[in-house]
């Protein structure tokens, strides 16, 4: 008996109201811009056209047709094993940080490359500056600790217009620094984002993997394919995200004046007490927490600020009411 064809809302109503992904993917315009896309979109149990998310190779090549048709990039491509994220949520984290600047500039969005936004972990894929480009205008400055990354990022930088002359990745030569070496003297960053390594280790890593995948092929799966991609430094660190986030939050406290907002992605609620408390440990004057839900996931942005009232009305001043 075939399965009766699913229905599904008009709109995915949790992603953020600007963000261009809502509505369900249109695989025939998507092939029309980029070919290549053709061989791996079928007909699902459903009898809906689709890709098997657990094939990397399709995730990468529906990544570059997304990229291609609302981003405008004729160029992307990534080493192989280098993490493949899904562009719907990643473009969330950029259209909710706008919002956030908004807030602060009296409900005006600051747009325009006067706009500097620093991404921690740019990554072989340079997503978040490829989005934050395209949707506002702003220039990035990308970082990360490995050399293979940030060679790739610039490749995909270089190879299209819209990104050359306006998104600069820098090595971090030091793995235990975040922002020391990337912000430099004189510097001022409108505001910092990261999707930091969310595993404590590389065997949480794979059984995560493990569990996605058994989700999508609804099967038993005994090997861990990394159907988004990744490297060790862009899954698991020493504590997972909640040491990343708390050593981003303690070393954020040496550039109070050189950044606005700092932010970061925090996957899991329960991590959130512990970070609050690196918060007033640094002695942070603002703090917002934004939630964020993409399908049945749930996540959310934490963001905070050093600066005294004073201090934000100046760096308005300086920076976005300059704006034309």
């Amino acid at each position: 008996m075939q399965p009766i064809k699913k229905e599904h809302p008009k709109e995915k109503k949790n992603l953020h109201p600007r963000n261009q992904h809502r509505e369900r993917y249109d695989f025939q315009a998507l092939m029309q811009q980029c070919p290549e896309l053709a061989p791996f979109v079928q007909m699902n149990i459903y009898n809906d056209e689709s890709i098997d998310f657990s094939d990397p190779a399709a995730v990468k090549m529906l990544n570059t047709a997304l990229l291609k048709q609302y981003y405008g990039i004729d160029y992307w491509d990534i080493p192989p094993g280098y993490l493949c994220p899904p562009i719907p949520g990643r473009a969330d984290y950029i259209h909710y940080l706008a919002t956030l600047l908004a807030s602060s500039n009296f409900g005006k969005m600051p747009t325009g490359p006067q706009i500097t936004c620093l991404d921690v972990g740019v990554g072989a894929n340079c997503i978040y500056p490829i989005i934050g480009r395209h949707e506002y205008g702003w220039r990035f400055i990308g970082s990360d600790i490995d050399p293979v990354a940030i060679a790739s990022a610039n490749q995909i930088v270089d190879a299209n217009p819209t990104l050359k002359g306006m998104v600069e990745c820098r090595l971090q030569t030091n793995p235990m620094d975040i922002f020391y070496g990337i912000i430099q003297a004189g510097e001022a960053v409108d505001v910092a984002m990261c999707n930091p390594p969310f595993h404590a280790s590389a065997a949480d890593a794979e059984a995560e993997a493990l569990r996605k995948l058994r989700n999508l092929n609804q099967e038993k799966v005994t090997e861990p394919i990394l159907n988004f991609g990744g490297q060790a430094g862009e899954l698991w660190c020493a504590g997972g995200e909640v040491q990343f986030v708390r050593n981003m939050v303690k070393q954020s406290r040496q550039f109070t004046t050189s950044c606005f907002w700092f932010s970061s992605l925090v996957a899991k609620k329960t991590h959130l007490p512990a970070i609050y408390e690196a918060l007033e440990q640094a002695k942070a004057t603002e703090v917002k927490t934004i939630p964020m839900g993409q399908g049945n996931k749930v996540t959310r942005i934490v963001a905070w600020t050093f600066l005294t009232k004073a201090e934000k009305q100046a760096w308005r001043r300086a920076h976005w009411d300059a704006q034309a």
